[in-house]
């Protein structure tokens, strides 16, 4: 299954070269699909087996265990099942590591977890010096954007508008539109207020804004709104 030209591309793409975010991380560039097609085939693996299979080398075995944990929690019958597969989840955060592997999961695990309950750990992460559990904080707020609860995507969001890293930015800006796809006018009052939007960073306005009429967009982006 190894596909040595697609692992030089993910090389590239999830930036493993020296200082980047993905520093040393190894591709076998195995896609997406042929990962979820095992997920089917392995859908009944124990939680230690995938924390063996979250610790390898390869970026896509970690993908698939958190795929695999995805599946385990979606099967939990109970809230203490539950907690167990988010408190692993959170507890392997340092194998969560590309934007990619938050994206596919958090919203699936901690979002769901905490839908009904206290969300100050997501506030917590928001605040804690790791970019992933940061990413996760926003990340898994899409849960409830998809319930159309959108005030947690906008407090997460207000704790991580000056972040320094590209990926926080994308990921901010991304869950704003996700939020504005349900209620245009809240993400525009978000936006506006206090002019919000002219001290976020660019690329994180820019993906929120993605989805407004063009003269609009174009408003937001030369400062004319509010």
């Amino acid at each position: 299954m190894r596909n040595p030209e697609k692992e030089k591309i993910l090389l590239y793409f999830f930036k493993t070269g020296k200082g980047q975010y993905g520093e040393g991380d190894q591709f076998l560039g195995i896609t997406v699909p042929q990962i979820r097609s095992l997920v089917k085939k392995y859908k009944d693996i124990y939680i230690h087996e995938i924390e063996t299979l979250l610790h390898n080398q390869f970026h896509e075995c970690r993908m698939l265990a958190l795929l695999l944990l995805v599946e385990s929690y979606h099967k939990a019958k109970t809230e203490s099942e539950q907690k167990q597969i988010y408190d692993f989840y959170i507890k392997q955060v340092d194998y969560i590591n590309n934007w990619d592997l938050v994206d596919l999961t958090a919203h699936h695990i901690a979002g769901a977890y905490l839908w009904d309950k206290n969300r100050e750990d997501l506030f917590h992460f928001a605040r804690t010096p790791h970019l992933w559990l940061q990413r996760i904080s926003i990340v898994s707020t899409y849960y409830f954007i998809r319930k159309h609860d959108l005030q947690t995507t906008f407090d997460v969001s207000t704790l991580l508008l000056q972040h320094p890293h590209d990926l926080i930015h994308k990921a901010v800006g991304w869950m704003l539109r996700e939020a504005g796809k349900r209620d245009f006018e809240a993400e525009y009052q978000y936006l506006i207020e206090n002019k919000r939007y002219q001290s976020m960073p660019r690329t994180m306005l820019r993906y929120a804004i993605e989805k407004f009429p063009e003269s609009l967009r174009q408003d937001f982006l030369k400062g004319r709104v509010g």
